[in-house]
Order: structure tokens, then sequence, then C-alpha cells
């Protein structure tokens, strides 16, 4: 994309612009935030949304609950931005990058011997985490392409793209890698109901690329691959544990088509993504408001008193997953997760 990045620090005005996901695709709007709490009600409403991003967002907020916060006193500051901290995780329980991108930057912030020393690590730590996020996108990107027929039809779900990260996205990281390189690449994108981020987002971002691109509902998914119409699906992911994948809703059905199907079922995203800690069953997921099921636009599409369900992921097995890419390369399933080394700040 030529735009801005998704999410960046304003070095001038020492605050987060960010651009603005719900007005998508009818109106492009770069927001300028300047304090926790509106970053945290902008993640609440997926005005930033998509794993890498969250993590950069976290990263940013805890630089700038560091540089508007007024406290002298090393104890009293490191509590103001803890606190600060704990809200940002707080908003989206089941995406691990938020958390791993706050922790980052706390851990990084604890070396400091002073107030205005832990606000420089601050800003140059999240600085370094968005900067490191372009580079292993691309890397992802590289890799996945690998895995692409020269020309082929790629079903992908929900948006892993620039608008999930800071420019270059994971899945379609993949897609833009691979049509870089020459490859004739036509990717189906699923509308993801019950907020279209594959409608309003994948297509936005794809048509103005250049890539042929076309949407579907969600629902038509498996009679396109028993048509022999998808080559592969390539999705990105919230949280990866040993044994599930964690992503939008919607995600598991497709791999149980995919594999019936014989078709390769591809999951882009980098090792902040990764959890060693958990098991699927003990991961949350995140249950959102009745209202994005029950309305779409201004129109009531659920009578009144009619109870909904609104998971925001869904789990898919491991044994459902061809490979996963990541920035170091191609993993096969089972995972070894102590043999990646990942590093995972706590504090």
């Amino acid at each position: 994309m030529n735009e801005p990045a998704t999410i960046a620090w304003d070095e001038g005005s020492g605050c987060i612009r960010y651009i603005d996901q719900t007005q998508l695709p009818g109106h492009f709007s770069v927001v300028e935030c300047r304090t926790v709490d509106r970053l945290a009600t902008a993640i609440r409403r997926l005005e930033i949304r998509g794993a890498p991003a969250l993590g950069v967002a976290g990263a940013f907020g805890v630089a700038l609950a560091a540089v508007i916060c007024t406290k002298k006193d090393r104890a009293a500051f490191f509590s103001d931005i803890r606190r600060s901290g704990d809200l940002l995780a707080s908003t989206r329980p089941t995406a691990i990058n938020l958390s791993w991108g706050i922790n980052r930057v706390l851990a990084a912030m604890e070396g400091a011997d002073s107030v205005t020393g832990a606000q420089t690590v601050a800003v140059a730590e999240a600085l370094a985490i968005a900067h490191e996020d372009d580079a292993c996108c691309h890397a992802i990107g590289d890799y996945g392409a690998a895995l692409l027929q020269a020309s082929c039809t790629v079903l992908t779900h929900c948006n892993a793209g620039a608008l999930a990260s800071t420019a270059w996205g994971t899945a379609l990281g993949v897609i833009r890698s691979a049509v870089g390189q020459g490859k004739d690449v036509r990717v189906i994108a699923c509308e993801t109901r019950p907020l279209l981020q594959g409608a309003r987002l994948t297509a936005w971002e794809l048509a103005r690329d250049g890539i042929d691109v076309t949407v579907v509902t969600d629902s038509m998914a498996a009679h396109l691959m028993r048509a022999g119409e998808i080559d592969c699906v390539v999705v990105g992911a919230d949280r990866i544990t040993s044994d599930e994948v964690f992503n939008k809703i919607g995600t598991y059905m497709h791999a149980v088509c995919a594999r019936h199907h014989g078709i390769p079922f591809y999951v882009a995203a980098p090792l902040s993504t990764f959890d060693s800690d958990h098991m699927g069953q003990d991961i949350i997921i995140e249950e959102r408001a009745r209202d994005e099921v029950a309305t779409c636009g201004a129109r009531t599409t659920v009578p009144d008193g009619v109870k909904v369900k609104n998971p925001a992921f869904d789990a898919t097995p491991m044994g459902l997953v061809t490979a996963i890419i990541t920035e170091r390369g191609v993993l096969r399933p089972p995972i070894d997760m102590k043999g990646l080394n990942i590093h995972r700040p706590t504090t």
C-alpha cells in the first residue's frame, strides 16, 4: 500500500497515528491518539486489529503511557505504566501479540536508572518492534511465496494483511511476495462475518495493489473447494499453541473443508504469535457484542429478544494444518515449541 503505515509513532508530537479500520472501505481516516484510554477504546472497537498490529499497538501504548506520565518518582512512575499495560492487555484476551508487545517494552524499561531514561527506552523499544514487524512480515512473505504454485487461486479468511501489521502483512504478505516474484495469484477472500474484515479490508488492500481478488460469502468456501477452484488456503493467526491455531471465527471450518478436499492449509504468523506456555484448552476465546451479529449497518437482522452467540475466534487443531509460515522458515506439525527458543518477556 502507498498509504501511511497502519500504525506508527509520531516522534514530532509524541502520539500514535493509526488508520481507523472501522471506516474502511468507504472512508480513509488517520487518527492521532494521545491517551492510553483512547488507544484501549480503539483496540476494543477494532479501529486497530490484527495480531502483528496489536503487538505494535501494545508497544506504542506503553511508550505513550511513559511519555505522558508526569510522575518523577521511579516507583510511582512504573506503577502507572504497568497499570496502563494491564488496561491495554485486557482489551483483547485471545490475541497474544498484544501482551507480548506490552511486556517487551516494560521489560526493556526495567533496566533504566531514571524516569527520563525509562521514557527514552520505551520509545526506542517500541520503534524497534515496529521496524522488526516490517522485516518479519517480508520474511514470512518470501518463505510462503515459495509454497505457492506459479499459477494458483488462494482462499483467505478475515484480514491478515498490511492493515493487520505495520505495512506488509502475513497471509497477504505471502500473496504480495508471490506476485512480486511474478507468480499469477488469484485470491478468493471470504467476507468474514460478522464484521466483514475480508470484504471490507482484504478486498480493499488487494484491489489497491492491483491483485486479482474476488469476495465470497463464508458459506461458499466448501463449494469452491469441491469444484476445484481453490489451490490452497492461507490464513493468519492470533495465537498458536502446540496443539491449536486460534484465528478469526470460521477458520476451523475452512481447515476441515480443506483437509476433506486434499487442499493445503497454511498459517502465516510471526513467532511472537506462538504461545509455548499454554495448551489450546487454556485459552479464553473473546466473546463480542450481540449487535455485531444482530445488526448490519443501521439495519436490524436478528429479531429483538433472540439470543446471539458471537465468539471472535475459533481453534483449529494442529492436525489440520499443513504448515506454519514464520519469519524463520516453514514449520510443519507437530511443532516443538521449546525447540523454537522463543523469548517471551514477562513483567
